[in-house]
């Protein structure tokens, strides 16, 4: 169990207009930890098909629902957005603002590249930067975090450039498709930051439907990149976000939780080619990978587990018990319904699905 996380549970903030807001609760944390769910956000996790504009409208309702929320709670009067490119252009950070008639002061842009060697990431390079410096405001940041190297690669630099120019920063309010390291990564960061700002109030992270986890080796399957690609294993999911992808046969053997944003966004044909890839690998391999293995190795606990574990596991401990019990109950109606189903079948099913639905976009 990521050690972060244990003793932490989740506890509802608000429901908003189909918003559903958690916070963590548990944790010995310097800063602010949520979970928000929303339908548009659930069907960006659970449809690798959605590409384009369609990506960041799918994060607008939860993101400004967000910023209301600090906005009345007073953790943020004026703003200024970093922008890491070129995941950062998912989130609609500025469009929220608006919304919620927050004054974004200036927008700064730092273009961190990850470098791979052998399908791993060898090295960060921060290739351009256009910084703007506004004193004592909130800095806003959207960005996915998988080990959390390019956000404190960032942040550093970004830091260093305040102290030289003799300013600081309030507070940073991070929104994220991300894994439990960048809680770690926070945690610390804020630490290294009130050594020379000690009135820094810290970070305020969301994380969009739930906090997850990078694979540390192939997997079941062979071919998940270790640090890159996201699943269940040791995170907390909003309930919502479980329930609609467990309502849905295939979704929880993608290959990612979230594939590459900036991809999906501006090189589509590169993401329908990585979707591709992957299930087209799966087929290859369909005769050699055991459902039942890959079915635990997703959810991130093998099963059966006795209800007790099972909300132990997904730190539900503070959730209406009605509700858990419902939930469970889906878990394992889920689980009865792959009995008879092979990992061909899930295959062939996919890759019919994502050619019809993308065929323009393909090579």
């Amino acid at each position: 169990m990521f050690e972060l996380l244990n003793g932490v549970t989740i506890v509802p903030q608000f429901s908003d207009h189909g918003v559903e807001c958690y916070r963590l609760e548990g944790g010995n944390f310097v800063n602010k930890y949520y979970i928000v769910s929303e339908e548009g956000t659930r069907r960006l996790l659970n449809t690798p098909e959605i590409v384009g504009y369609e990506v960041y409208h799918c994060l607008l309702n939860a993101t400004s629902r967000m910023m209301k929320f600090f906005k009345e709670e007073g953790d943020i009067t004026s703003a200024n957005i970093l922008s890491i490119l070129r995941g950062a252009l998912n989130y609609p950070l500025e469009e929220s603002c608006y919304r919620e008639k927050i004054r974004v002061h200036d927008i700064s842009f730092l273009s961190s590249e990850r470098v791979f060697h052998d399908d791993t990431i060898s090295g960060l390079v921060i290739k351009y930067s256009k910084l703007a410096m506004v004193p004592d405001s909130t800095l806003l940041i959207g960005d996915i975090i998988a080990t959390g190297d390019t956000l404190v690669h960032c942040l550093r630099y970004l830091t260093k450039h305040y102290c030289r120019m003799k300013a600081k920063l309030r507070n940073i309010i991070f929104f994220t498709i991300g894994g439990n390291t960048g809680i770690e990564v926070m945690e610390k960061l804020t630490e290294e930051i009130r050594e020379f700002w000690p009135e820094f109030e810290g970070f305020i992270t969301v994380y969009y439907e739930g906090i997850f986890n990078t694979y540390k080796e192939r997997g079941v399957t062979g071919i998940n990149l270790p640090y890159v690609d996201f699943y269940w294993k040791d995170g907390i999911l909003a309930p919502e976000y479980r329930r609609r992808t467990l309502s849905l046969r295939n979704v929880l053997f993608e290959k990612c939780t979230i594939y590459d944003g900036g991809a999906r966004r501006y090189e589509i044909g590169d993401h329908v080619n990585e979707v591709l890839e992957y299930w087209e690998g799966i087929l290859d391999r369909a005769q050699c990978i055991d459902l039942k293995q890959l079915t635990d190795e997703k959810l991130g606990y093998e099963t059966p587990v006795s209800l007790e574990d099972w909300i132990g596991y997904n730190h539900y401990e503070q959730l209406d018990r009605a509700l858990v019990e419902e939930l469970y109950a889906q878990e394992q109606e889920y689980l009865a319904s792959l009995e008879g189903v092979t990992v061909e079948e899930i295959a062939r099913q996919r890759i019919d699905e994502i050619r019809s639905a993308l065929h323009k976009y393909m090579l």
